[in-house]
């Protein structure tokens, strides 16, 4: 054990996979690790459940491998589980349990995700395939941030009878328009092959692809797509996969709860659910608030609720947050992991003190700003070391939560005092 405490103080923190192995040598457990250092030695920071510790008498030596990023660590946990079929990975799992990711076979191909137990009917109809992945939660994360690199398309075929309005993913170049017929077959293939490529584990390869297409591309002066392909490997050099970072790091939490706790003794789980409120009106009149939810770091527009302010009058945004969080947390909705509210110390306490009222623990986070909006500033409790790293890890999908709560506010604002000016107008006319 001595010689395993010394190697976890000399582990890199980046990413990578660990292998556990036994006095025999042989490999019985892979993992992955978006900071080999602090996942390995979670292991032995203290007792976990039953299956662990058993793992961890059983340990005698441990191996690693390092990647250049944490989705990339989840693609060779894959490749290593397969090959050394671990006992500890497959204890107490068959091949139903696990998760694989498919290419398909269509004019215009996209990645799923198939069951265990679909997999083996599934296979022959598949262009290519992937797995086995113990985590279906991190593999959907992995391919929300690969769609932003190498974009493909979920609709069901190219434009019919004129079609000329593009799907949601094209406005936010996650889809390169099949829907719309702004993109060939053979470039779109283009964008499979990088694909396929990448969890193939050949990153150079595509990295490479990518730099001699852009060369082309300038070459013959489409400087749009030289600009696209520039964007785009930019991207692949500097995947941000803090959604698998945050769900690794929960999962260390969880088996050891002395590791990344706040103030309120909790692990603060910025992927998990966050809901947002901003409060639009003018001097006091049409008040309304809004909430939105984003989860894994994308909006979930289904479970947007908007509130007509019923007891405050005159100006005042700090009661009608109080109002607006009083009814929310008097339904019996789903809690969040992290709360957020536009506006500053006024509206943070105010959330707080509403939480209180209802006996909740959760982490509260507010951006002041200017009348510009160029002067954000995090408003939470300083003493909270783990919120802290919360806000300076997660600020940008934060920021993104105040804007979509700012713009669901205000959208429904309008609306409401669209409708009083028409009944004025319709009433003067009488």
């Amino acid at each position: 054990m001595s010689n395993i405490r010394l190697k976890i103080k000399q582990l890199p923190d980046r990413p990578g996979v660990y292998l556990y192995k036994d006095k025999t040598g042989e490999i019985i457990y892979v993992g992955k690790a978006t900071s080999l250092r602090r996942r390995v030695a979670s292991y032995f920071m203290r007792a976990g459940d039953i299956k662990t510790e058993k793992l961890v008498a059983d340990i005698f030596d441990l191996e690693t491998r390092e990647t250049p990023t944490a989705i990339e660590a989840l693609i060779l946990e894959s490749e290593l589980i397969k090959k050394y079929k671990p006992k500890y990975n497959i204890k107490e799992k068959d091949d139903k349990s696990f998760i694989y990711v498919g290419i398909t076979k269509e004019e215009f191909p996209k990645p799923i995700l198939i069951r265990g137990h679909e997999f083996a009917s599934a296979k022959s109809k598949l262009l290519a395939f992937f797995g086995p992945f113990t985590s279906s939660g991190s593999l959907r994360e992995a391919l929300k941030i690969l769609r932003g690199i190498f974009p493909w398309s979920e609709c069901t075929s190219p434009p019919v009878g004129g079609k000329t309005r593009p799907c949601f993913y094209y406005g936010i170049k996650k889809c390169p328009g099949v829907c719309v017929g702004k993109i060939s077959r053979a470039d779109y293939m283009k964008n499979i092959r990088s694909l396929i490529l990448f969890f193939e584990g050949k990153r150079a390869q595509v990295v490479s692809g990518i730099k001699k297409e852009m060369a082309l591309a300038a070459k013959l002066q489409d400087f749009e797509k030289a600009a696209d392909l520039r964007n785009r490997l930019y991207s692949l050099e500097h995947i941000r996969d803090i959604a698998l970072i945050k769900k690794d790091d929960y999962e260390i939490s969880v088996e050891n709860p002395s590791v990344a706790k706040g103030v309120n003794g909790g692990f603060y789980n910025a992927m998990g659910r966050i809901e947002g409120y901003d409060i639009s009106n003018i001097s006091g009149t049409s008040a309304v608030g809004s909430m939105v939810v984003f989860s894994g770091g994308e909006s979930e527009k289904s479970e947007y609720k908007k509130f007509k302010i019923r007891t405050v009058n005159g100006a005042n945004d700090v009661g009608m947050m109080a109002e607006v969080l009083t009814r929310r947390f008097g339904n019996d909705w789903p809690h969040p992991d992290i709360l957020f509210v536009d506006g500053g110390l006024g509206q943070v306490n105010v959330a707080l003190r509403i939480l209180k009222k209802f006996n909740l623990k959760i982490p509260v986070v507010g951006i002041a700003k200017g009348l510009s909006r160029k002067n954000d500033r995090f408003v939470f409790d300083v003493r909270d070391e783990e919120l802290r790293r919360a806000v300076e890890n997660f600020g940008e999908i934060f920021k993104r939560v105040r804007d979509e709560a700012h713009r669901f506010a205000i959208g429904y604002h309008r609306k409401l005092r669209g409708g009083m000016l028409t009944k004025k107008r319709d009433a003067s006319k009488m």
